[in-house]
């Protein structure tokens, strides 16, 4: 095992996996985690190195190119993608990692010439070595004349969103965002409270060798640290805790859940505000929880079956088509919907370049389709918690309007509910938007809204 482990070549694997992205327009954690799933008894060392190597050059791929081409006298959007992806991978290691310069340059040029481009291996190895005399020379663009500009480059954000930001929340908060973008994210959990303590996970997950800390907001919350793969934790295994960001936990948190309350979840894949309404429900209530595609269905029921939350019933269906048979019978509904992701780009880091304006229009027009349809499954002094994972004004707070003037629904306030650090920001309004950068988790946004209409 330890002979395999000395011949996996990291730099390799990395490489095939960016050129994957580039040619395939593949979701990163996806080309990461089929990578990792295949290559999984791989030294943790490599791991780690492959993973921060490919994540690293996906995050930073703006300022990279932008190093690049001020040394290279071919674009890179000119280049193969393999070359391409080859001086990036060796510039965010000159750049951004404890690697030998030297030791940077020489495996992306041997690299080259193993993959058949022997004519292109001096270029490749000539720009780096040039990137790694000169790294502290290339100057960003002007900050005064260019400020859009500058804050992308050095920031690695595209500049459309760079302008949607400063709009909305002005340049020093814009600064902070981006500049959150960058940090690294630890994973974090919630503990099963179906099945054991908040106390009792901490000390399992002590027991098998996993690093544990509090993390913000809420007490069955968890970041943990310095394990080699999830599947391989045992109370993983045993659905004693799920992964889900704090910030996703906080929409279900200030719900009025009752012990016997029928909830639904319209876009439940993968599970997470599902499987939390289950514990804070208990075995009495029942919670329907439904998605789109056969894929996202088997997500959830994988989670279910992991996680034991029997209460849960697991149904495929498209949010936008009525289903009469459940209108006026809800307590709850959980409407976290689909959205431009632009709050969770420290955590899925190319979000940036998928995501597009004319997009998201086409994504506000899907939610309010969905929305349209929501309120109707909510008994007279229901409630529906509106989520998204997104820091854009218009697929929120305007959404928040638009129901207010299109249905019967009405905000109501989250305060009491709320962590101490986080009131004092939402009023009359019911809603929070958490921000990175100025909050201590992602980005989200949720509001909590009555169904005020008596005839149902």
């Amino acid at each position: 095992m330890d002979s395999k482990k000395k011949k996996t070549d990291v730099r390799a694997l990395a490489l095939d996996t960016l050129v994957d992205m580039d040619r395939n327009q593949k979701l990163s954690h996806v080309a990461i985690g089929d990578t990792l799933i295949r290559h999984q008894f791989m030294a943790r060392q490599d791991r780690a190195f492959y993973t921060h190597l490919c994540e690293g050059v996906t995050e930073r791929r703006i300022t990279l190119d932008y190093m690049l081409d001020s040394l290279s006298g071919t674009p890179m959007r000119k280049c193969k993608p393999l070359i391409r992806n080859l001086l990036r991978m060796g510039a965010y290691q000159i750049l951004y990692m404890q690697v030998p310069d030297a030791a940077a340059c020489n495996e992306a040029a041997s690299l080259a010439k193993k993959r058949g481009f022997r004519n292109l291996a001096g270029f490749v190895n000539g720009v780096l070595r040039n990137l790694s005399r000169k790294k502290e020379e290339i100057p960003l663009p002007d900050r005064e004349s260019e400020p859009v500009r500058y804050l992308s480059v050095k920031y690695s954000m595209p500049e459309w969103i760079v302008s949607l930001f400063t709009r909305q929340y002005g340049e020093e908060v814009c600064e902070k965002i981006l500049a959150a973008c960058l940090e690294v994210r630890p994973v974090t959990i919630r503990t099963n409270l179906s099945r054991i303590s908040p106390e009792g996970l901490k000390a399992r997950l002590e027991v098998e060798k996993v690093r544990v800390e509090e993390a913000p907001y809420l007490p069955y919350a968890f970041a943990i640290y310095d394990y080699n793969y999830l599947g391989k934790i045992p109370s993983f295994k045993e659905g004693l805790f799920a992964v889900q960001d704090v910030s996703s936990m906080l929409p279900v948190s200030v719900a009025d859940i009752r012990e016997d309350d029928l909830i639904l979840d319209l876009c439940a894949a993968p599970g997470g505000k599902t499987f939390h309404a289950a514990d804070l429900l208990g075995p009495k209530g029942k919670i329907i929880s439904r998605d789109l595609t056969e894929f996202k269905i088997d997500y959830i029921k994988e989670n279910k079956e992991r996680m034991h939350y029997n209460q849960v019933e697991i149904q495929q269906w498209d949010a936008c088509v009525p289903d009469p048979e459940l209108f006026g019978k809800a307590d709850l509904v959980i409407a976290d919907l689909p959205c431009s992701g632009l709050g969770i780009m420290g955590r899925k880091n190319d979000i940036k370049y998928h995501a597009d304006p004319s997009r998201i229009k086409d994504l506000v027009i899907l939610q309010r389709k969905i929305l349209e349809q929501a309120w109707r499954y909510l008994k007279p002094g229901g409630q529906l918690i509106y989520s998204t994972c997104t820091i854009n004004e218009e697929e929120n707070v305007d959404n928040v309007s638009w129901m207010t003037e299109h249905t019967p629904l009405r905000p109501v306030s989250i305060e009491e509910r709320l962590p101490e650090e986080l009131r004092g920001r939402t009023g009359k309004d019911g809603y929070l938007q958490l921000i990175p950068g100025i909050d201590r988790c992602d980005g989200f946004f949720f509001a909590k809204l009555l169904n005020t209409n008596v005839n149902e």
